[in-house]
């Protein structure tokens, strides 16, 4: 672990708020997470006034048909995102066309790095069941965290539990972007396969996302601060 390893993620239509909880935590984490809450109400100007220099790792869940997903996957490369995200289960031609976006819209010599969604840590084995994908939660984290990397992509969302399997399975230069980190005792709301951060790292991780436990909480600056002292940083 390089670093600090949280991304905050900020998600509200507000750019106002959003640019007041940045300049609240931002002294005490790695980057901020900006998904399609933020980016479908504010769009790329609100992601440069929020986010100038900054680490962003924008978190918009691609997916559709290759030259469609390709096609954003440019459109965003202008704003320089370190990281951004396309689901690994749009399939094998979908990632190669994002794969050869990033590498064509690269800003000097610096492309835009692919992380492909697995199954969502809101999900468990019987919200994958109910919508056809049989099997247990862990295989198919498996199963398309190996497609995405196969595809070229730089890593994987995940969550917590399949951290480990996943750093034995795809090596230590496959980035592995973990939600669902809680710290203890707080309420793990909608999510349902979490981890404490200091859990995560321990269980492969390389950078966490972290947002209500933060952005929620009466102090931002001091809960942030409180994770970054539990991962002894």
């Amino acid at each position: 672990m390089n670093g600090n390893p949280i991304f905050v993620a900020i998600d509200t239509p507000d750019q106002a708020r959003a640019a007041a909880l940045l300049a609240a935590v931002g002294p005490h984490v790695g980057g901020v997470k900006l998904g399609l809450e933020f980016f479908c109400a504010c769009g790329q100007p609100g992601v440069r006034a929020v986010a100038a220099g900054r680490r962003v790792f924008l978190d918009l869940k691609l997916h559709d048909i290759p030259n469609t997903v390709a096609s954003a996957v440019r459109s965003v490369a202008a704003l320089a995102p370190d990281l951004l995200t396309i689901h690994a289960s749009g399939g094998a031609a979908m990632m190669q066309a994002a794969r050869q976006a990033s590498e064509a819209a690269a800003l000097d010599g610096k492309r835009v790095r692919l992380l492909g969604v697995t199954v969502l840590t809101s999900f468990d084995a019987a919200d994958l069941d109910a919508v056809g994908q049989r099997g247990a939660v862990h295989d198919q984290t498996l199963r398309l965290a190996a497609l995405a990397q196969a595809c070229g992509l730089d890593g994987a969302i995940c969550s917590p539990h399949e951290a480990a399997a996943l750093r034995a399975e795809c090596g230590p230069d496959f980035l592995l972007v973990v939600p669902g980190v809680r710290p203890q005792k707080f309420d793990i709301a909608d999510q349902k396969r979490v981890m404490t951060p200091a859990q995560a790292i321990a269980a492969g991780a390389d950078h966490l996302v972290i947002g209500r436990p933060i952005t929620a909480a009466p102090d931002p600056a001091a809960a942030a601060r409180a994770i970054v002292a539990e991962l002894g940083l």
